[in-house]
């Protein structure tokens, strides 16, 4: 993790460390430098292609006193639609060239005022994210030295006298939420026979331990029968692996009196069963448990960013493997509320699981519900890689989702669950089955099924398919990188902050 510091200066003092410079689109002159000489920057930067668009970076040298090293540029773009994303964009960038030119430290010139799109604590605070999540690369597996050295160490931020503490506060939020979201990315990125459902249990278990505030209950194989979680256990049949459901819990020392469910999918490793996926299809299947690890993500420094609500983390986990045991298609599950689940393909099973964990979930009382689930393909196709799709019962619950989505600069577009559709999901043999008849609005469907499952809590479902897992990489987003990405942890991590 990069360490932060904040200092009261006027100016960058000389040193060591690489001074980064924001720009904007069109504009002369640099945001956070009024020097004439390092204004003189922009032209031969311009000359080299350098227009200061969004998320684009370049080295220069200030009239040959410095080395081409010492300086970066980064753009902000147009300073009219500039936003603290259009900043953690800008972290991004400058982290990955740090990175590509060995620099182990950055120096920011930070002004109080004087930059477009937010405060200036909440704009710092996007750049210090985008610094982190840039500068990340997951090397658990890699031999090879070379492949595992470089990566910023250290960047300093001058700030106006007066205003350490405040720009402090906003350093720390940065670093307490993108702690949770590197954490989520290592086990997302983890082998599949690494990363079990036991693995997650055990994360679970010290989560709570280093978190004041935080209990955890494991419930194992023998409990889920006893509860009658046949979802997760039809699931499971195929699998050597234990399943479990999770159940983490925080408790705000001063009580609002609210509390807020959240609902991760575990799946730990997605085979398909004996509807069996494709080869190439089972490849990244270890990300199946994308929701699962954005639960965990949130949690994972909870008791130092103290959200004032209660906040219930439920987890279903196991692997989906076609074992000689496995469930199949044609069989009947009983979720935890008794209602029963027709299995037509038994690669529709992240619905299966998550019946039990909402049905887990309200039991809780909470006051609003929220699911994140890799749960259908669809929502790829519909939105592509970048966005996650919603779907909800409640209007004012999926504005507040939506408006801290947008705060973090974590996509969302809200579909319809359309009621007219729930007829596709009706069973000749059981109350519900676990497909459609037609491979039509098959997120729409998904939505659907889950919804039968939430009786009468504010609920909002969030299909993260696309941008849990990046498969190539975004030039526009530096702060992503192919992989796991650890979504909407820092979305989830406002939106509990002002519930």
């Amino acid at each position: 993790m990069i360490q932060f510091q904040t200092k009261a200066a006027r100016m960058i003092p000389t040193g060591p460390a690489v001074r980064v410079l924001f720009a904007y689109e069109g504009e002369t002159g640099f945001a956070n430098s009024s020097s004439a000489a390092v204004s003189r920057l922009r032209n031969p930067l311009a000359v080299e292609g350098f227009l200061a668009k969004e998320s684009e970076g370049a080295w220069a040298c200030p009239d040959g006193a410095v080395s081409p090293a010492r300086v970066l540029a980064v753009g902000l773009g147009e300073w009219s639609k500039c936003t603290g994303e259009s900043f953690r964009r800008a972290g991004g960038r400058a982290a990955r060239l740090a990175r590509a030119m060995r620099a182990p430290a950055l120096s920011v010139a930070w002004p109080e005022k004087g930059f477009s799109g937010g405060s200036a604590g909440d704009l710092l605070q996007a750049f210090a994210e985008g610094l982190i999540l840039g500068d990340y690369q997951f090397t658990r597996y890699k031999t090879r030295e070379e492949e595992m050295k470089g990566g910023l160490r250290k960047a300093e931020f001058f700030v106006p006298s007066g205003s350490v503490p405040f720009f402090a506060k906003a350093l720390e939020a940065a670093v307490t939420a993108c702690e949770g979201v590197l954490a989520a990315r290592d086990l997302v990125n983890g082998a599949p026979s690494d990363v079990t459902p036991k693995v997650l249990a055990d994360t679970a278990r010290r989560i709570a331990s280093r978190n004041r505030g935080v209990t955890v209950r494991i419930y194992g194989k023998k409990e889920l029968e006893k509860m009658g979680a046949g979802g997760i256990l039809g699931v499971n049949r195929g699998s050597a692996q234990e399943p479990y459901l999770i159940h983490l819990k925080y408790s705000p020392k001063k009580r609002s009196g609210k509390s807020v469910a959240l609902v991760g999918k575990g799946i730990t490793f997605d085979s398909g069963g004996l509807s069996l996926k494709p080869a190439g299809s089972m490849e990244t299947m270890k990300m199946d448990m994308s929701g699962a690890a954005a639960v965990l993500g949130v949690f994972h420094r909870i008791g130092a960013w103290a959200p004032p609500v209660e906040v219930h983390g439920i987890i279903a986990t196991t692997e989906n493997m076609p074992g000689g045991r496995a469930y199949k298609p044609g069989d009947v599950l009983k979720a935890l509320n008794g209602k029963t689940m027709e299995v037509l393909n038994t690669d529709a099973e992240g619905r299966l699981i998550l019946a039990d964990a909402l049905c887990f979930a309200e039991r809780q009382n909470p006051d609003a519900i929220v699911d994140m689930a890799t749960l259908t393909g669809a929502c790829v196709i519909a939105l592509g890689a970048l966005v996650a799709g919603a779907l909800g019962n409640d209007e004012t619950l999926m504005g507040k989702v939506l408006a801290a989505s947008e705060r973090a600069g974590e996509p969302l577009w809200e579909l319809p669950l359309v009621p007219e559709y729930r007829r596709d999901i009706r069973s000749k043999v059981a109350d519900i089955k676990n497909i459609g008849g037609n491979r039509e609005a098959g997120t729409v469907i998904g939505g659907l099924f889950l919804k039968e499952f939430v009786a009468h809590t504010p609920w909002v479902h969030l299909d993260i398919a696309g941008p849990a897992y990046l498969e190539r990489d975004f030039p526009a987003c530096p702060h992503l990188a192919p992989g796991g990405t650890g979504f909407m942890i820092r979305s989830l991590i406002g939106l509990l902050k002002g519930f």
